[in-house]
């Protein structure tokens, strides 16, 4: 073998070194793109049982005058003005945040008043979770309400069903109100006063997987896909109990599920109108901008929206069926909506995010009614501007049934419904 030979053996076999070096890079690489979409996938469908405590509670007080006060790290959600929740204790205590009563700016804190605490030792709580519900449970409302089990597929869902006391007043129109992703029914409470001021019955709905529902046989979130057929249910009720018209309240995911609802239900022709705060429009826009904000690379998150959609991992995310992201989306549908729909939806939402809200209402302006809050955050419209978010819902409501009214008047009807 002459030196050519050799030298010639020795480049092949670098090469192939090389080569399998390469491939070996490439495989990990793949099955590290991989394993990260498939977490990300499962982190959405898989319902959590329970979420990190990242908000760390500085102090809880008493004030001279013995009101009970928090301080907690200043944030643009901490420092936003209204009336929020903490849960803590691994969401086995709740209390109701109120008003700023001080900041620190050295100390980088904020001091607001501690309304109620439910349950739990807020004392002894060391860190919590930033959230919109306020009421944790329907007796904070201080009205009528009874317990009530919705059939569905699956089981009996608990539902809360609110009569005004005026049942006079057109008892005959229901609100339906949905919560949203990871949430419980207790966060819909929010848009019941509204619906009784104007003299509605309200019906505030579990669906399944959330917890206080019967579960689906896989257990899984389906982004409004099949739960819209518990809520229908729930419409059925309704109906049943004497519903002639009805409007449903949408939080979040219950955005979505409304939309679906106001498409496929058999009790469509009885929706007069969908409320939906921080609506779901676009679950591909949603989850990539969700993705992006955690810092997740984008081949990672692009992935893992197809595995959602892929008969063939279905193991991986362990859906019964794929999730159909086309017949969600509501932006490249909107040619389809048929309902008139409030909108409200904060500016610096960053989970749901605010432009596909404005671009949807910016195609159909002739059933899209868009109302932008200045609020950081997902789901807080109400929290930082309540007289605003039922005022506009009064308002909006009472023109669509209303519509030969003066227009001044229509706005004073509004603002006693909004009191």
């Amino acid at each position: 073998m002459n030196d050519w030979e050799v030298a010639s053996r020795v480049a092949k076999k670098t090469v192939l070194r090389s080569l399998i070096g390469l491939t070996t890079v490439a495989t990990a690489g793949s099955a590290v793109v991989f394993l990260g979409a498939a977490y990300f996938a499962r982190q959405v469908v898989v319902p959590k049982t329970s979420r990190g405590e990242d908000l760390p509670i500085r102090r809880v007080f008493r004030d001279a005058d013995g009101s009970l006060r928090i301080d907690l790290p200043a944030s643009p959600q901490t420092r936003a003005p209204g009336r929020y929740s903490l849960w803590f204790a691994n969401g086995s205590g709740h209390a109701c945040i109120g008003r700023i009563t001080g900041m620190n700016a050295e100390a980088g804190t904020v001091t607001r008043s501690v309304e109620r605490v439910d349950y739990g030792d807020l004392a002894t709580a060391k860190a919590g979770i930033w959230s919109g519900y306020v009421f944790s449970k329907p007796d904070q409302l201080n009205l009528p309400y009874s317990e009530v089990q919705i059939p569905t597929e699956h089981g009996t869902a608990p539902a809360w069903k609110f009569v005004p006391a005026d049942a006079s007043v057109a008892s005959n129109v229901w609100a339906i109100h949905i919560h949203g992703m990871g949430g419980t029914r207790a966060g819909a409470l929010r848009g019941v006063p509204v619906a009784d001021r104007l003299g509605y019955t309200s019906l505030v709905v579990s669906f399944r997987n959330d917890r206080e529902a019967p579960a689906s046989a896989y257990a899984r979130y389906t982004l409004g896909q099949t739960e819209w057929l518990d809520v229908e249910a729930a419409m059925k009720f309704a109906v049943g109990e004497g519903a002639q018209e009805i409007f449903l309240f949408g939080w979040s995911l219950g955005g979505s599920i409304a939309l679906r609802l106001a498409d496929l239900s058999a009790y469509s022709g009885y929706i007069s109108g969908l409320v939906l705060d921080a609506p779901v429009f676009d679950w591909t826009r949603t989850l990539t901008s969700n993705a992006r904000a955690s810092r997740l690379p984008g081949p990672m998150a692009a992935l893992g929206l197809s595995l959602m959609q892929s008969w063939a991992f279905r193991w991986v995310t362990g859906l019964e069926a794929p999730l159909d992201f086309q017949s969600l989306d509501w932006v490249a549908r909107a040619s389809e909506l048929k309902k008139p729909i409030l909108v409200l939806h904060g500016k610096g939402d960053r989970s749901t995010p605010f432009d596909s809200s404005e671009l949807t209402a910016n195609l159909r302006p002739d059933l899209i009614h868009l109302v932008p809050f200045e609020v950081e955050g997902h789901s807080l419209e109400w929290n930082v501007d309540a007289p605003k978010w039922e005022g506009a819902v009064a308002e909006w409501i009472l023109r669509l049934g209303e519509a030969t009214r003066d227009f001044d008047e229509i706005g004073e009807l509004a603002d006693v419904a909004a009191e």
